[in-house]
């Protein structure tokens, strides 16, 4: 054997120990939407049952999940470019996230339902990427389910993650998402509702929905008050909106603990500075519904971890892109070129940054480093 062939056999081995380094190290996943989390298969049961009328089946509604967006105007001159690209788009139907979204959500006419598509989400989460701590963003009330209620709905959730704990070994909780392009006194009745029905699974508020459609300051009074009553805060930022200081705002004003996102945080120097300085964690999710962004999602991400931010990798609604946890941390290897220690820190700080109490998320993190230094030895023996 040359020298070079030698050198090429290396090589190939150390990137198949590190892709199986990014499929086996234990996870966390803080930023993924329920609703997004379910299968294709679950979703044409309930509808089913539903008697939902749906245009196609639903593998090819969740097969043409594109968001498509016409208008780049406003990012002309942001700094990564959004190259206005349509390759990756179905050729035919396209539905948007937003549509597929709320088909799910009037197929959800039981109790059960709840219980099953969360249940389901934590099946795949452990199946698929080995993730060991799973924090799900919910919705409002399903229309059929009014009258159970938020708490009844709640709890319906709470039952899926105890069978989970108990089947799979992991540990989860819930985020109430706030729909931004609603306005600041709904935002306020949704915080109302968790503090007036507090349930150990539900910690913390997550503001959603395409950030142009509402300004985070709108928010002020119910995060304000979600603060006082002892809940955790986050927000999508920095995502849709060309500007870094809608950031600034969800920490500063809303008491955000963490961001998810927050891509164009890179249009500002004074911000990146700050969000190095102070480790602000950062959910970042490669793969999304806008399919002619990914490449520009993958180049933002590069430029975040380039400049030293806590990227923390994400799964966001693994079920309509599809992707999984895994995939995302396969991606970081193969187009991003980032190595295990990267890998390593990431899933790490994912701990740091969950909602867990202090005692848990210990335990979590003294688990998760036993296991990554034992697939270190396995896999590069070092």
């Amino acid at each position: 054997m040359t020298t070079e062939t030698s050198s090429e056999t290396t090589a190939a081995t150390e990137s198949t120990a590190l892709h199986e380094f990014a499929a086996r190290i234990p996870k966390t996943d803080l930023h993924c939407h329920l609703i997004g989390t379910v299968r294709a298969s679950t979703f044409a049961d309930l509808a089913a049952k539903a008697g939902l009328v749906l245009p196609e089946d639903p593998e090819m509604i969740f097969a043409n999940i594109s968001s498509v967006m016409r208008d780049f105007t406003p990012y002309e001159n942001a700094r990564i470019p959004i190259v206005e690209d349509y390759s990756l788009d179905p050729s035919g139907d396209r539905y948007s996230l937003f549509q597929a979204s709320e088909w799910v959500m009037q197929a959800l006419t039981e109790a059960e339902d709840l219980t099953r598509i969360t249940y389901e989400a934590f099946e795949a989460a452990h199946r698929t990427s080995n993730t060991r701590h799973l924090e799900l963003f919910i919705d409002d009330v399903p229309p059929a389910l009014k009258e159970l209620g938020y708490a009844g709905c709640i709890e319906a959730y709470a039952e899926g993650i105890r069978q989970a704990e108990r089947d799979f070994g992991m540990s989860g909780r819930l985020i109430v998402g706030i729909d931004r392009s609603k306005d600041g006194a709904y935002a306020v009745r949704r915080v109302q509702q968790i503090l007036n029905a507090p349930h150990e699974y539900v910690v913390g508020i997550g503001l959603d929905n395409l950030e142009t459609a509402g300004p985070p300051e709108r928010f002020e009074a119910a995060y304000q008050l979600a603060g006082r009553g002892g809940l955790k805060r986050t927000a999508h930022s920095s995502e849709h909106a060309p500007v870094a200081v809608n950031t600034i705002t969800c920490l500063d004003v809303l008491g955000c603990d963490r961001i998810d996102h927050g891509y164009f945080v890179m249009e500002d120097d004074a911000v990146i500075a700050r969000m190095r300085e102070d480790q602000v964690p950062f959910t970042g999710i490669f793969t999304t519904s806008r399919r002619s962004w990914r490449p520009w999602r993958r180049a933002s991400i590069k430029a975040m971890v380039d400049a030293g931010l806590n990227v923390i990798l994400a799964s966001d609604d693994p079920g309509m892109f599809p992707t999984t946890l895994a995939n995302e941390y396969r991606i970081a290897v193969d187009d991003l070129g980032l190595d295990r220690a990267w890998l390593r820190k990431s899933a790490l700080a994912g701990v740091d940054a969950c909602w867990l109490p202090e005692p848990e998320k210990a335990a979590l993190k003294a688990s998760m480093t036993a296991e990554i230094d034992a697939l270190e030895q396995e896999l590069f023996g070092a």
